[in-house]
C-alpha cells in the first residue's frame, strides 16, 4: 500500500499542500476529487517522487521514496503507471513505439518480445492492430488508450490517472470509466484517479478523497460523498455556483 504522512508543500508564498494524510490500499480505485489548484496533480507527483515534500513523508510497499537511492528509486517507479492529461504521446514516434518505450528504456526484453507485450496491452484496451498509427491519426479517446497501454506495459502494481476524461465526449468518457474499471479488475491494479467528473466518480470510485485549500476534508465511499454535510464537498458535488466556497488565502 502508500502510506501518505503529514505532507506539506509550498511554491514561494503560495500553499498547496497542508499537512495531508492519506493511505491508498492495494486493489482500491482511489479517486481524489477538488477544485482546480487543490494540490491534487501536486498531490499525484509526491507520490511519483517528482517533488519533494518541504515535511512528511510518502512509504510505498513500507519503503520511504524520499530516502532511498538512484537504483531503488527507479524500481520503485517501475511500479507506477501513469496516465497524463493529455496522453503525453510522442508525435515522432508511432504507437507500437510509444507503447514500447518504457521497455526499451528499462529492460532487456528481445524485440520480438517488446513486440507481444505492445500487442498484449493494445489488445487490452481495445485497440489491436493500430502499432503503425501515429498519433496525429489518433481521436483524443485513441491517445487516452495508447497513453493507458504504456501506462501498463510494465505490469505496474499502482497505476495513476490525471484527468483521464478530460475533453473527451460523454461517450468515450464512458468508455475510458469501463476500461480503468477493468484493467483494475482483470491486471489487480490499485488505480489513483484524479478528476472533476462527478460521472466518472460515480462509476469508478471504490473510495472518495476530496482536497480542498491543501487539505483532505473527506474520505469515504460515493454514497457517504452524497450523504455529506459538509458545505464545501456538497456544492461540488451539486456543481452550484451558491454558497461560501471562495478558499481564503492561506497562511503557512
Amino acid at each position: 500500500m502508500i502510506k501518505i504522512h503529514n505532507l506539506h508543500k509550498s511554491f514561494d508564498e503560495k500553499v498547496v499542500l497542508r499537512g495531508v494524510d492519506l493511505d491508498v490500499f492495494d486493489g482500491e480505485r482511489l479517486v481524489i476529487i477538488g477544485r482546480s489548484g487543490c494540490g491534487k496533480s501536486v498531490l499525484l507527483k509526491h507520490i511519483l517522487n517528482l517533488m519533494q515534500p518541504d515535511k512528511g513523508y510518502i512509504l510505498v510497499d513500507n519503503i520511504a521514496i524520499r530516502k532511498v537511492g538512484q537504483k531503488d528509486l527507479f524500481f520503485l517507479r517501475k511500479q507506477f503507471g501513469f496516465l497524463f492529461q493529455g496522453a503525453a504521446l510522442f508525435d515522432s514516434m508511432s504507437v507500437a513505439e510509444n507503447v514500447a518505450l518504457p521497455l526499451v528504456e528499462h529492460t532487456d526484453l528481445s524485440p520480438a518480445e517488446i513486440e507481444r507485450k505492445v500487442a498484449e496491452k493494445l489488445e487490452l484496451v481495445g485497440l489491436p492492430g493500430t502499432q503503425d498509427l501515429r498519433p496525429a491519426e489518433l481521436s483524443g479517446g485513441m491517445k487516452k488508450r495508447i497513453g493507458l497501454a504504456r501506462a501498463i506495459v510494465m505490469d505496474p502494481k499502482y497505476v495513476l490517472y490525471d484527468e483521464p476524461t478530460t475533453g473527451l465526449d460523454p461517450i468515450m468518457a464512458a468508455s475510458i470509466d469501463k476500461l480503468i474499471i477493468d484493467l483494475s479488475n482483470q491486471l489487480k491494479l490499485t488505480s489513483i484517479v484524479v478528476t472533476h467528473d462527478m460521472q466518472s466518480v460515480e462509476k469508478v470510485a471504490t473510495r472518495v478523497v476530496m482536497l480542498h485549500v491543501g487539505k483532505i476534508i473527506f474520505n469515504g465511499d460515493v454514497q457517504a460523498l452524497h450523504q455529506s454535510d459538509n458545505a464545501v464537498v456538497n456544492q461540488f458535488v451539486s456543481g452550484s455556483i451558491e454558497g461560501p466556497i471562495q478558499p481564503k488565502p492561506v497562511k503557512y
